[in-house]
């Protein structure tokens, strides 16, 4: 049975839900790498012939979060598979998961499957409010048997091709809404339970009713974990894009997985 590495950046945790239902689908001894906070200290080998990396990300902006993405320069494949998935909110995921299988290629990783699921949107929560839903989790454990099916078949991964994942390369441009979570000055206790967890550094522990503008990432972590529900986005521009953006993304897309050649096909 194989190591399953899971590593995963989830600042509102629906990445880490649909990673870990991938690798309990997947079978094996599961080492879970949470990179949303804590960075690995030292290089992580990942043993090529008996492991296997099950890694993913959420989309900002159509990429890969630059912390995520200097987080699995941790790790390291040695020619080992790996499964890789990104989570975005129902606009698009544009060259996330291209970026993605590139960044663990680097590592020395193959990859072998490669997935992009829907969850609730992190910043305007009522686009795919209630995903991943049953229909999602099914799909997930769909790509997941299937993705466990190819590595048992297949002793030797280096023979097989790499799946062709949608996405450009050079990726576009990373250009971020500038829309920030605020505090509620009323309801903030002063807990700093958002400083603490803050993914950018971008919550002052001595101020966390204060956001940095120039460090905040627009994760949504605090808005997700405050314990007084202090901390959301509001105010000026937030209102002005809110229904509009809504409306633009509300029709239902589906997840798209992608393997090598040979086993390519629907999972749904």
């Amino acid at each position: 049975m194989r190591n399953i590495h899971l590593v995963y950046f989830s600042a509102t945790f629906t990445t880490r839900k649909i990673l870990r239902e991938i690798a309990r689908v997947m079978g094996g001894n599961v080492i879970e790498h949470d990179i949303t906070c804590d960075r690995p200290s030292a290089k992580v080998m990942v043993d090529g012939e008996h492991d296997v990396l099950v890694a993913g990300a959420p989309v900002y902006a159509g990429r890969v979060p630059r912390q995520a993405a200097e987080a699995l320069r941790a790790f390291s494949g040695n020619g080992g598979p790996a499964v890789i998935a990104c989570v975005y909110g129902n606009r698009d995921y544009d060259d996330a998961l291209a970026e993605l299988q590139d960044i663990v290629d680097r590592q020395g990783f193959k990859t072998v499957a490669a997935g992009a699921f829907i969850a609730r949107h992190c910043i305007f929560n009522d686009v795919a409010a209630d995903r991943p839903d049953t229909d999602d989790m099914r799909k997930i454990d769909n790509f997941a048997t299937e993705c466990a099916r190819l590595l048992a078949s297949t002793p030797d991964v280096s023979a097989l091709p790499e799946p062709t994942v949608k996405g450009n390369r050079p990726y576009k441009e990373s250009k971020a809404l500038p829309l920030f979570p605020s505090a509620d000055a009323e309801l903030c206790d002063g807990c700093q339970t958002c400083a603490r967890q803050c993914p950018a550094g971008a919550i002052p522990e001595e101020s966390p009713c204060q956001t940095d503008g120039d460090k905040c990432i627009s994760c949504g972590r605090c808005t997700v974990i405050c314990p007084r529900h202090a901390r959301a986005f509001r105010g000026m521009p937030y209102e002005q894009i809110v229904d509009k953006f809504v409306k633009a993304n509300a029709v239902r897309r589906e997840p798209e997985t992608f393997f090598p050649a040979p086993v390519n096909g629907p999972t749904a």
